[in-house]
């Protein structure tokens, strides 16, 4: 039975600023998510840092980069052991354990990836990971990149059993790797340089379903 009502509806928001705002994901689905336009087809290296807010303790997507060659470019999954969060580039998986992944508070995630070394790093609350190897193939192709579900296809194909079920705020992302101590003033919200490929300060992004926009929460 398909899903009908105003949950089709699509909202086009070009380009607009979510500074001090949230997406709110209220319910698990296959269907809610946001949908995000880079302003670049070609990574040589990447940053992405948001921020979240969750109880689910099953397994989940935090951020989903897609290219019709690769269902995972770039991705960021939470699994379902508590401390272990995969890094994915170009469909290469990288699992790191000893996440500090907490239920019912606003933490921060940032995952770094450079094709001139090919090395990935996670960093939860400013906190990193060992460094792993993936690749040093550039990302490119026409990028589709969703908040709240995981793209088992591009664009498409969402398992409401990965959905997100949360808050989300602050995604920004950049064509090169974050400092450290840029990645520690994001995570304490003090300056650091908005990304340069998503900026929540000035984005253009599509919301379909069930995701509302509110006030944001953090304490």
């Amino acid at each position: 039975m398909g899903v009908k009502g105003p949950f089709l509806q699509k909202l086009f928001i070009i380009p607009s600023t979510l500074s001090r705002k949230m997406l709110v994901f209220p319910q698990e689905t296959n269907t809610a998510h946001v949908r995000l336009t880079p302003s670049r087809q070609n990574l040589g290296a990447v940053t992405v840092c948001m921020r979240y807010f969750s109880d689910l303790t099953r397994p989940f997507t935090f951020f989903g980069l897609a290219t019709p060659s690769y269902n995972n470019d770039f991705h960021i999954f939470k699994m379902p052991a508590r401390d272990e969060i995969n890094v994915d580039v170009r469909n290469i998986v990288l699992n790191f354990k000893g996440q500090d992944y907490q239920l019912n508070r606003w933490q921060s995630v940032c995952g770094t990836w450079d094709a001139a070394s090919g090395l990935v790093q996670l960093w939860v609350d400013g906190k990193p990971s060992s460094m792993k190897f993936s690749t040093e193939s550039n990302i490119s192709g026409p990028m589709i990149i969703v908040l709240g579900q995981d793209q088992d296809s591009y664009g498409g194909s969402f398992d409401s059993g990965r959905s997100f079920v949360g808050m989300i705020s602050d995604v920004h992302m950049w064509d090169y790797v974050l400092p450290p101590h840029h990645i520690n003033n994001y995570r304490r919200k003090f300056t650091f340089p908005p990304g340069n490929v998503l900026n929540w300060n000035l984005i253009e992004f599509q919301i379909v379903g069930k995701v509302l926009i509110q006030e944001e929460q953090h304490l």
